[in-house]
This record gives C-alpha cells, structure tokens and sequence, in this order.
C-alpha cells in the first residue's frame, strides 16, 4: 500500500516534501526487545528541514533480546591470578562483575590490602 499520489501533491503544496521508501523490513532495537515490522509502508517527510519518517501496517514480531554470554579469557584469568595471588574461582568471579575488565577485576580483588 503507497501513499495516494494525489496526497502527496497537496502535501508539497504546503510545504512538505515526501518520499515513499520501498521497504522490505523495518526493526527496531529497545534495551530490552527487538521488533520487526516485515513488509511495512513506509513514508519519509521532510518538513521546514526536519525528517519524519512513517511506519504504517506490516506484520509485527517482538522477539526478547539474549543477554549476551560474557567469554572470560583462560590468559585473562592466569594473568589476574598472578597479579594477585587470589584463586581461579575468586578471580573468575571479579572478571565476571567488572564484565571482562581485567583493571578493574585487578582493583576489586585488592581493594584493602596493602602494598
């Protein structure tokens, strides 16, 4: 379904300008989900130097993002354990919290001892 061309006509009479883009998919990415819009009409406007741009109909699916799984390097867990004397299970753990960060992970395993 497009925009009727009559519509647009009336619409670049005041001012508007508008573009109908042949879309095939739409998504769109939130913290929490992704939804995509499959075979949506789909309007660009560009009005006074502003977009606007028009999602109408298509079929919409809302799928739930994966947390992505957190790859800790057996090198990384080495060198930690080494810089601070503490055991696999302690080091493995802060790598965890500081999500990989190998300074932080460093910093929370010594906070309070001293040098």
């Amino acid at each position: 379904m497009k925009v009727n061309p009559k519509d647009l006509k009336k619409l670049e009479k005041m001012g508007i300008k508008t573009q109908n883009i042949d879309a095939l998919r739409v998504i769109i990415e939130t913290k929490d989900e992704t939804i995509v819009i499959e075979s949506p009409m789909v309007t660009k406007a560009n009005v006074m130097g502003q977009e606007a741009i028009t999602i109408i109909g298509g079929t919409t699916k809302i799928e739930a993002k994966a947390e992505p799984k957190l790859e800790i390097n057996e090198e990384d867990v080495r060198f930690v354990m080494e810089q601070t004397g503490k055991s696999e299970e302690q080091v493995r753990e802060a790598l965890k919290k500081s999500n990989g960060d190998i300074a932080k992970a460093i910093l929370s395993l010594t906070e309070g001892q001293a040098s």
